[in-house]
This record gives structure tokens, sequence and C-alpha cells, in this order.
């Protein structure tokens, strides 16, 4: 009999449904391998910009993730809070919003099993070029999925070759990211925001860069993607933090 790991609480970002690339079928298989008493989807779920391209259309493995999302309710009572991202901002206008066991939401604050107060947020809030200049994180868009798809071919090269993966893309992306200082700026912004907030740390996602650091007595967690690192942000029963990755649960579900 395959035993569900149960977490407090778990977070997830950046799926992307509607992406070529959003791995969904993942993201489904590892709902279903655990059980929760609070999830957190924390923004750029649904891919909006992507959908409202041309071609995009709503396939059955979406529908397949929020199916899993309801048995998650059902089988436990799990509560389910969606705070919005940007590439979900069609939401906008909805929230706040609650529905049974289901709020949308732009923020939200996170009380731990520890007693620590966290501060849930997508965090494209503290990225400039989203919030100020959204034509040109739009163009951005387009290109890094442009390298998701470079970075498909450059794998079955490797593969045919006896290679193993390695994320052409994610090495791309973190020298950009790197040259213009963005996640200094980034992290900082964050904590000045939990200063202000009175809170003891930041959940967020938006990078794609799972996290679990202090700046000094700001804890900075971060979920990361569902596009290439596949990685969820789950709370132990004594309110501590761990980055689980998808290779993680597989591996625990085939040892029991």
């Amino acid at each position: 009999m395959r035993v569900r790991r149960y977490y407090p609480t778990i977070v997830l970002s950046d799926i992307h449904l509607g992406s070529d690339h959003s791995r969904t079928e993942e993201v489904t298989a590892f709902l279903k391998s655990v059980d929760c008493g609070r999830l957190i989807l924390n923004g750029d779920i649904i891919d909006g910009w992507q959908l409202r391209k041309s071609g995009k259309r709503w396939q059955r493995k979406h529908t397949d993730f929020f199916k899993v999302l309801m048995k998650m309710m059902e089988r436990n009572g799990a509560e389910i809070i969606y705070v919005m991202g940007n590439h979900d901002d069609f939401l906008k206008n909805l929230a706040p919003f609650t529905f049974s066991n289901i709020r949308i939401v732009e923020d939200y604050v996170l009380r731990s099993r520890s007693g620590r107060r966290y501060l849930v947020t997508h965090g494209d809030i503290f990225d400039t070029i989203t919030t100020r200049m959204r034509w040109l994180a739009m163009l951005g868009d387009v290109g890094y999925t442009f390298l998701l798809w470079l970075n498909k071919i450059y794998n079955r090269y490797r593969e045919s070759r006896g290679k193993p993966y390695s994320s052409f893309s994610r090495k791309v992306k973190l020298r950009v990211k790197s040259a213009v200082s963005y996640f200094s700026s980034f992290e900082r912004e964050l904590a000045r925001l939990v200063e202000a907030r009175r809170v003891d740390g930041v959940i967020c996602g938006h990078t794609h860069q799972a996290a679990n650091i202090w700046y000094g007595n700001v804890h900075y967690l971060n979920s990361g993607d569902w596009v290439e690192s596949l990685t969820a942000l789950v709370e132990d029963d004594r309110g501590e933090w761990e980055v689980l990755s998808y290779n993680d649960v597989r591996l625990y579900a085939s040892a029991v």
C-alpha cells in the first residue's frame, strides 16, 4: 500500500499551466503522493500570457491538476490559498475571493507551526521590469520560452551520447540575472518588506530559484518552479521548512 507523506503546509509556485514547458504531469503526480493541511499556490500557476497567444488551448492535463486539488479538499479538508502572480494577473479583479476551502488573494500572512509569521507573496512586485516595463517583461518571456525550446534540443543531443541532463536555459538565465544584480536587489527589497510588515520571513516564487536562506533575522524562502527545477516548499510538524524536489518524492514512493 502506498503511503502519502503529510505536511502541515506545502507551497508551490510557477507551474505555468498553458505553457508548452509546464511540467503539469509531474506536479499532478507530486500532489497525488502527498497530503497537507494547507496548500499555497504562490503565483504563476496559470500562465495567462501564454494562453492569450493564438493557438493556445486549455488541455485535459490542466483540468486533471485542478481535480487533484478538489480531491485534496475532499479527502483531508485541505485549505487552498491562491496568491496571484504576474502571469495570472487576470485574477486581479476577483481577489479577494473565498469559496469553500479556496481563497484567492494578493498576499497572505502565514503562521507556521514554530510560531513564526511569514508574508507569502509571489515576488513580482519587487521586479522593476515586471511592474514598470510590462512590454519588456513579456519580451523577456518570449526569450525564455525560446531558451526552453532550445534546451530540449540540447538535451536530446546529450542523451544520444549518454550524457546526463543539463539545463542550458537555466545557466543562461542565471548569467543574465547575475549581470544586472537582480537577485541581490530582489532579496534586499524583500527583507525591507519583512521589517515593514513586522513578520519573521517571506515566502515567494517568481525567480524560479528555490531557496531556504537566513539574512540575519529574516528567513527567505522560495518554492522554485515546475518548469525546470520541479521543487516545492514543505513545512514539517515542528515548523521547519525544506525545499523538496520531485525526484525526492519519487525515491520515497519507490521505497515504501
